[in-house]
């Protein structure tokens, strides 16, 4: 079929099709974040189109996926004034449907797993996806309602998070490994993905998680009179902030839009390996070694921000995009973001996740200490909320049947023969 879109690679330039599942340039050089460039180049969302597809011109995508949804975008004057902050407007993506927003697994992951599926070519291998456990339980949900093969590797501390509200098909299959970190996560996918033949989802280098992220910042045009000035984000691995520059830099070429917002990019005070990068202008995010990243995590409120090797350096990585939009990192310890969820809550009247509670306590911060000012208007990505409206009103389940993966186990080079099987049933049930 004749896409939509291409594939390019901003170090060399090559440009090429895409089949659903490159993840990175064919040559041979420094890496770099694949883009994507779409035959339609103006902004033109689909007006009869509900949720994220009504970009679909801008998405890297064969398909649309029933019942997505979107970020709910609105006016927060309520919490503006309590901050100081009279152009406020906060991106919701969770469970609140009074406000119109009902992602099921109460954060905006879910936005990126609608992307990739639709990216992905007709009779995929085994998609395998490792994750801190909200990406996870967001593939689990549409790869089990859409009967698509599908490994999910989580720590053992991501488990928590993987709640449903109805049990998953059999395609689907949950791996938690004992005391793992994120890079750990992601190294133990990608080796099983080889010895499956399957396909690892990839994170950040996924055009379709980036773009479906990206969408927020779209819907945020859409809503707002006038593009914000700043946007701000808790981050971890960054995929969300690097979408929305992209979509933001795409709207400039359009001509739809003037620049790019100023990025605000908050991690936990406690581990921070971007913000320790960027101050000291390093050429890479690693962070110093001593301390393991899930010790660190203990610390932290939001254990979901503590990757340890995020894409920073890298051709269009998150260095680029602060330098390109002008922006900075910020920092909030667990006091400051444990009240600023308690704000939020109390002033909009709906939990919201640890992550979104960093970003929102880097934001009062820096409303503080003017580094943001009051004539700016402002984009505030709760990246996920409503999880206890949610957990009152559809009473989800913890999930069942997961395989558990001592340390002992996956430190070795080989994967035992009930893991395989475990893993490779994902294969079996037929397509709806």
């Amino acid at each position: 079929m004749t896409l939509h879109y291409a594939l390019t690679c901003p170090v060399c330039g090559w440009q090429g099709a895409d089949d659903g599942l490159a993840l990175g340039c064919p040559r041979s050089h420094a890496p770099g974040l694949l883009q994507t460039s779409y035959t339609r180049r103006e902004f033109t969302p689909r007006p009869q189109t509900d949720g994220m597809f009504r970009y679909q011109d801008w998405l890297p995508v064969r398909r649309t996926v029933p019942d997505a949804g979107s970020a709910v975008v609105y006016p927060a004057t309520r919490l503006g004034a309590a901050l100081g902050l009279p152009d406020l407007w906060v991106s919701f993506s969770g469970y609140w449907p009074e406000r119109g927003a009902r992602l099921e697994t109460a954060t905006f992951k879910e936005l990126e797993a609608y992307c990739v599926l639709g990216r992905l070519p007709e009779d995929p291998p085994t998609l395998v996806v490792a994750s801190v456990g909200n990406t996870a339980a967001a593939f689990a949900r549409l790869c089990s309602r859409y009967a698509l093969p599908c490994v999910i590797v989580v720590p053992e501390t991501g488990v928590e998070r993987l709640e449903f509200t109805e049990p998953l098909a059999p395609c689907v299959r949950l791996l938690a490994l004992e005391g793992a970190d994120y890079a750990e996560t992601i190294a133990y996918a990608d080796a099983l993905a080889l010895r499956m033949g399957g396909q690892v989802e990839g994170g950040t280098r996924n055009v379709a998680r980036r773009a479906g992220l990206g969408t927020v910042w779209l819907s945020a045009v859409e809503a707002m009179p006038r593009p914000a000035d700043v946007y701000v984000q808790a981050v971890g691995s960054a995929a969300g902030a690097i979408a929305v520059h992209e979509a933001a830099a795409r709207l400039v070429r359009a001509g739809a839009s003037e620049c790019p917002p100023r990025l605000m990019l908050c991690q936990n005070a406690e581990y921070a390996p971007l913000y320790d990068a960027w101050c000291a202008e390093r050429d890479d995010a690693v962070p110093d070694a001593g301390e393991r990243p899930e010790e660190a995590a203990e610390r932290c409120l939001a254990d979901e921000l503590t990757n340890a090797r995020p894409p920073y350096a890298v051709a269009g990585g998150v260095r680029d995009c602060l330098t390109g939009s002008h922006g900075r990192m910020l920092l909030a310890g667990r006091e400051d973001a444990l009240a600023a969820g308690a704000l939020f809550a109390e002033v909009e009247g709906v939990d919201i996740e640890p992550a979104s509670a960093v970003a929102l306590a880097g934001l009062r911060r820096a409303a503080q200490d003017r580094t943001i000012t009051p004539d700016e208007s402002v984009l505030l990505n709760i990246t996920g909320g409503g999880r206890g409206h949610m957990r009152r009103r559809l009473q989800p389940t913890r999930a069942a049947h997961i395989h558990r993966v001592r340390r002992a186990e996956r430190s070795s080079d080989s994967f035992s023969r009930d893991l395989l099987h475990h893993c490779e049933a994902a294969q079996a049930p037929t397509r709806a």
